[in-house]
């Protein structure tokens, strides 16, 4: 199919007026759309076995604290409780997040039994799926070549697979947001409307919101409708959004509805608390603008290595060159830069947020790298065995160390002698410790927040005797002040231990990098009422 015409230069300076001249004559100025291509097997077999050797092997190590330890605890206390629609932390309702991806997490511990690395395997398969997803629908819109590339990119890139294979909702939501793109996408892209395409976007984009909210739908339909602007081609019509939005509601409403019947307060603080309010209002992690630029950059490597030739390439006036930058290439560079462009705008910003931008990023690299033939060069061969090399380190060797490291169990026994026994009064001061909870069954350990020491001194008022985790570095001191009523008895300090082969000048300035306590927790203090 011939391409449409590009857009008349606009009469108007108006800089909207100019938006789409400027994306069909220069950032994508034409181009023969490539055929759909088989897949070739080979590239298949590389795209199943190498992502697959960095993200299964090494799955079982200690939960990272806060963020691991939380989501492996909240559905091993639903599985306990055989209770698929509240998720609770601690015996306690949590209404941060949907449920999607406790829901997965249940099933592998129905299955293969509670374990970290059996909660890990969900975000390890949503990773590789995602890789999976880049190269078989990369290949509708930009061909085989670009498809592998831009996949083994994705792969090889440190902030995708290395993060994302923790126990993060976010490499979950890259899964369902990279699929219903580039789904919707083939739906639209071309004059004959797919609706087969177009209901499975909109069901990946469902699962999105069951997994992390209404971004889902944000990061999905927001790059689909500034396509067909800049393009001027035609919109999707009403009917079809109304079916795209039905399914989202079919696949959502059911938990919703559940929710507010049995936790009446639950909508108001899911919708103010954890989507309004953290997007545009004063929550937390807050940074500036362009925190997302370098995080962008250095977790695309070794990609960004030709980010120069790339800017080069992408502004070229060359007709040849300029014939390379389709449409296609372009619905990608889009989708990418607006999900950086969206969290950039966010004022809770977290270095995961970014990761469904990701995947459309690799597969424009990965087509600028077929066409410019940087492929063939050596320089890009030996980047690519590097980064496989760093990548088979980090995953198999120094993420595991670095998790043993700041893990509270590192002194597995004195916790055990403290807080395994299921009739001792176990707290949190002044956050939660979620990984001995976990590892030691428990579904009890009452948090007590700064603002709470006068819960917490009734508490070991009336207790005889209570193990306090204190998960702060100077908590400890704090209790000392203010349990002036009940003695601290006992004390067991987690502090980070000496490094191996490091001169003892350098030992501090290394856990000051490293970490100053263990990570979730410092020291145990035990009181006991006189």
């Amino acid at each position: 199919m011939d391409r449409p015409a590009p857009a008349p230069v606009p009469a108007s300076p108006a800089l909207l007026a100019w938006l789409p001249y400027l994306w069909s004559r220069v950032v994508c100025a034409g181009g023969v759309r490539p055929a759909t291509e088989p897949w070739r097997w080979s590239s298949l077999a590389w795209l199943l076995f190498m992502p697959g050797l960095l993200l299964y092997p090494s799955l079982f190590f200690p939960l990272f604290e806060p963020d691991e330890s939380r989501y492996a605890q909240i559905p091993a206390e639903m599985l306990q409780r055989g209770d698929w629609v509240v998720p609770t932390l601690q015996s306690e309702p949590y209404l941060d997040k949907p449920p999607l991806m406790y829901w997965l997490v249940m099933l592998a511990y129905s299955v293969l039994g509670v374990a970290d690395g059996v909660a890990r395997l969900v975000p390890a398969l949503a990773l590789h799926g995602t890789i999976l997803v880049v190269y078989f629908l990369g290949r509708r819109t930009l061909g085989e070549r670009a498809a592998f590339f831009g996949a083994m990119l994705l792969a090889l890139a440190p902030g995708f697979p290395l993060i994302g294979r923790l126990l993060l909702l976010d490499g979950l939501l890259a899964f369902f947001t990279t699929l219903g793109l580039f789904a919707a996408f083939e739906a639209v892209r071309t004059e004959r409307f797919g609706w087969g395409w177009w209901l499975l976007a909109a069901a990946a984009c469902a699962l999105g919101a069951l997994t992390k909210g209404p971004i889902a739908l944000v990061l999905v339909l927001g790059p689909v409708v500034l396509h067909r602007l800049l393009v001027d081609s035609a919109r999707v019509s009403w009917p079809a959004w109304g079916v795209f939005l039905g399914v989202v509601a079919a696949v959502n409403l059911p938990w919703y509805v559940a929710m507010h019947f049995r936790v009446p307060e639950f909508l108001p603080q899911f919708i103010w608390d954890h989507h309004l309010q953290r997007y545009f209002g004063s929550f937390a992690h807050e940074e500036g603008v362009f925190y997302y630029v370098p995080i962008v950059l250095l977790g695309l490597l070794p990609g960004t290595l030709l980010l120069v030739p790339f800017v080069r390439w992408l502004l070229s006036g060359d007709e040849a060159t300029a014939r390379q930058r389709t449409t296609e290439f372009g619905f990608c560079l889009l989708a990418g830069g607006f999900c950086v462009a969206l969290f950039s705008l966010s004022s809770c910003k977290l270095p995961t947020y970014v990761m469904p931008a990701l995947p459309p990023l690799a597969l424009a690299l990965g087509y600028f790298v077929g066409c410019s033939g940087w492929h063939a060069a050596g320089l890009t061969k030996v980047a690519a065995v590097g980064a496989f090399l760093f990548l088979a380190f980090a995953h198999h060797v120094a993420m595991p160390w670095y998790a043993e490291f700041r893990s509270p169990f590192r002194l597995e026994d004195e916790i055990v002698r403290l807080c395994a026994d299921p009739g001792q009064r176990v707290v949190c001061y002044p956050r939660t410790c979620d990984s001995v909870a976990f590892y030691l069954g428990r579904r009890d350990m009452v948090n007590f927040r700064s603002k709470d020491i006068e819960e917490l001194r009734q508490l070991v008022r009336t207790e005889p005797r209570v193990v306090i985790l204190c998960t702060h570095r100077s908590s400890l001191e704090g209790l000392r002040q203010f349990l002036t009523e009940t003695p601290i008895t006992e004390t067991v300090h987690l502090g980070l231990p000496d490094l191996p082969w490091v001169p003892s000048r350098w030992q501090k300035p290394l856990k000051d990098l490293l970490g100053k306590t263990s990570l979730g927790l410092a020291d145990l203090a035990v009181v006991e009422r006189r």
